[in-house]
């Protein structure tokens, strides 16, 4: 499922709930990514799963 323009603003405007940072959307993985906490956060049949323990910690690449 891939999100609309409008969407993705929304998705866009969540807050990380650990660093309380602005998330980036990453359409190819379906994520939230938190640069700042080093966490991207899944988005799972459209809504996004913003629980620390199912985060993906982010590889230091």
């Amino acid at each position: 499922m891939t999100a609309a323009p409008h969407d993705r603003r929304m998705l866009e405007a969540l807050i990380c709930p650990v660093s309380h940072t602005r998330l980036s959307y990453d359409a190819e993985t379906q994520e939230l990514v938190s640069k700042a906490a080093g966490l991207a956060f899944p988005i799972r049949n459209g809504i996004p799963v913003m629980l620390r323990d199912e985060a993906r910690v982010l590889d230091d690449d």
